[in-house]
């Protein structure tokens, strides 16, 4: 889709870029009223693919695609993101860098407000500051959580892992839920995507003060402070952390929430989403789904083992150790038979372009942190040993291999928590896609499964 801005009362003018922009004294379209306008053209674009193409095929399933994961097999319609094995993620055809020169930014930051990546992943285009400073004047008006659900949270005992206490809350948070509500009273189908509009910007909303009661209750800092109305998503959620006061935190988190919302379909949260709202289970149960697979360790803990992989090593050898230590280290943690942690990514071939924003992040405002210092130096020595010891399709560093250590470096450093951020930022592409899905009417998955004894006796017929 073309980048469009949008007003209520004027057509829009194409400029010589290809851009499309309002004028500045129109009242811009709201994100559901742009949403309405683009379903019915998005509903023939489908109608006219699964014409042309529908019955054609993308080529053969393999057994060990079976066995394997189903690594790599095409399966999923995921239209707010595409990711490529050599230059990493594409949120609507638009690149990090390119998102970071294009979405709004809060006043004096240079980071992109999550709030423009939303926008971006539901319409394809980018949208203007004037429409993110109203969705965050939105979000923020809807983030009062149930009392209900602050008394679930409130009898948690501390040591319940935060995952488990998130993925209560919103799932709790069904109890309300529009979409449910309005299935009961016989919506038409058609209409569907509209009360899943509606659940999915409840859910973004309310998920800082779902987040900042866990970690202030299971790490005592005290009481949640209120919502400002006035400041935008990564501001409130700052705030109601403990470190609204400090701005370059806040950068950290409009870049953090915007880089973790969205990598395609087919991971395990992402995947585990749409599968479950395609039983048309509202946005709640859905992405309640999705924490409870962001929570495995081979999902969101990454970052907590990558963190604590590299404080062993820095207690073993100290800060500013040689390059040998750390190739030393390196290989000793091979040679035990484990990984390393942050290196690896199942679809990547090259760094990750969400590492690479992160460490620019670093380079900017903590050049000389020493965990920042040791995660480059493992930079440069990691690959080479991977590729040595034939461990690794990929030996580059994924988007894990830096994010605790930022977090870390600003005081939180509760790495229990860490996978929290993560879901907040996972709940943007997951709800954008079950808006789609239920706007273009996509059906229930049922995909076919076969067993071990049904596969050896499919190939020993054909034989």
């Amino acid at each position: 889709m073309a980048v469009v801005f949008r007003s209520r009362s004027l057509l829009p003018r194409l400029t010589r870029s290809g851009l499309r922009f309002a004028s500045t004294g129109s009242k811009p379209l709201t994100l559901k009223e742009r949403l309405a306008e683009l379903i019915p053209s998005q509903i023939d674009k489908v109608k006219q693919i699964r014409a042309d193409h529908g019955k054609k095929s993308f080529g053969p399933v393999l057994v060990d695609q079976v066995y394997g994961g189903m690594r790599g097999l095409p399966a999923l319609i995921w239209d707010g993101s595409v990711l490529d094995a050599e230059e990493g993620i594409r949120f609507r055809g638009k690149s990090i860098p390119e998102c970071q020169a294009l979405l709004p930014k809060a006043p004096g930051g240079s980071e992109p407000l999550p709030e423009g990546l939303f926008w971006l992943l539901v319409t394809g285009e980018v949208p203007t500051q004037e429409q993110v400073s109203a969705l965050s004047r939105d979000w923020a008006a809807r983030a009062t959580i149930p009392e209900f659900v602050e008394e679930i949270l409130d009898r948690c005992p501390p040591t319940l892992h935060p995952m488990s206490q998130f993925s209560l809350a919103v799932t709790a948070l069904n109890h309300d839920s529009a979409f449910a509500r309005a299935y009961q009273e016989g919506i038409s189908k058609k209409d569907y995507w509209q009360p899943t509009f509606d659940d999915a910007m409840d859910l973004i909303a309310k998920l800082p003060n779902i987040a900042g009661r866990i970690y202030r209750n299971v790490f005592g800092q005290g009481k949640v402070p209120a919502i400002d109305l006035e400041k935008d998503y990564s501001h409130n959620l700052a705030t109601l952390l403990g470190f609204g006061d400090n701005e370059a935190f806040v950068e950290l988190l409009r870049l953090y929430i915007t880089i973790h919302s969205d990598h395609e379909g087919g991971n395990v949260s992402a995947h585990t989403g749409k599968l479950v709202g395609s039983a048309l289970s509202d946005p709640f149960l859905a992405f309640g789904a999705s924490l409870n697979g962001l929570a495995g360790p081979l999902h969101g803990l990454a970052n907590q083992e990558v963190l604590s992989w590299l404080r062993k090593m820095q207690s073993k050898i100290g800060e500013n150790a040689s390059d040998d230590a750390v190739k030393e280290y390196v290989w000793s943690t091979l040679k035990a038979g484990q990984v390393v942690p942050g290196y690896g990514h199942a679809v990547l071939r090259k760094t990750d372009p969400r590492y690479t924003a992160q460490r620019e992040f670093a380079l900017k405002h903590l050049p000389n942190d020493p965990l920042f210092k040791l995660v480059g130096q493992v930079y440069n020595i990691v690959p080479n040993i991977l590729l040595e010891a034939g461990k690794a399709k990929n030996p580059w560093p994924n988007v894990d291999a830096h994010s605790g250590v930022l977090l870390t470096h600003y005081g939180l450093t509760e790495m229990q928590f860490y996978t929290v951020l993560f879901g907040v930022s996972r709940a943007f592409g997951v709800v954008a896609q079950l808006i789609w899905d239920r706007a273009l009417g996509a059906p229930l998955e049922r995909p076919k499964s076969y067993s071990s004894d049904a596969i050896q006796n499919i190939f020993k017929e054909r034989h």
